[in-house]
């Protein structure tokens, strides 16, 4: 099984929708933080200095995944980019798409400047975790939480670059 990811076309938005709906709606409950990405895309994410990876297999889009400038904006000084909409196919999910995409997402995330990358995710969504820890994202502490718009989050990440 080989997965390629490129940058997001306008002919993957159906795509994009689906993919993410399929997972939020399996666990969760669709978000007006969530309308607004995946109804708007190339308003919400490309228009506000964003991109969004998909993966591919067979010519087929099979995972989404998004980085775009902070919700939050820390008083550091530095940097910061956000990973959001992050999907796999259901049956194909533990086949490393999820990491093809991170890994492209990272590396966007240099071209872009990034210093330091956030993300926020739940605990419920135990494999994605550990896909985070293994590419090198740490838990934030307490006392280092951002305000979420997503009232199912309850875990949020960094990774320094």
């Amino acid at each position: 099984m080989t997965v390629t990811t490129r940058l997001y076309q306008a002919a993957d938005r159906q795509a994009f929708i689906d993919l993410n709906l399929d997972w939020i709606e399996e666990s969760f409950s669709v978000e007006q933080s969530d309308r607004d990405q995946l109804e708007r895309p190339e308003i919400s994410i490309l228009g506000a200095g964003g991109q969004i990876m998909v993966a591919e297999l067979a010519g087929d889009v099979v995972g989404t995944g998004a980085i775009l400038p902070t919700h939050h904006h820390p008083a550091d000084d530095r940097k910061w980019l956000e990973i959001v909409k992050m999907s796999a196919r259901r049956d194909l999910r533990g086949k490393g798409i999820g990491q093809a995409i991170l890994e492209a997402l990272i590396e966007q995330a240099k071209e872009m400047g990034a210093e330091a990358i956030w993300l926020e995710t739940n605990s419920d969504l135990t494999a994605a975790i550990g896909l985070y820890e293994k590419c090198d994202f740490r838990h934030l502490e307490q006392d280092e939480l951002w305000p979420t718009p997503y009232a199912r989050c309850n875990v949020q990440m960094v990774r320094e670059l």
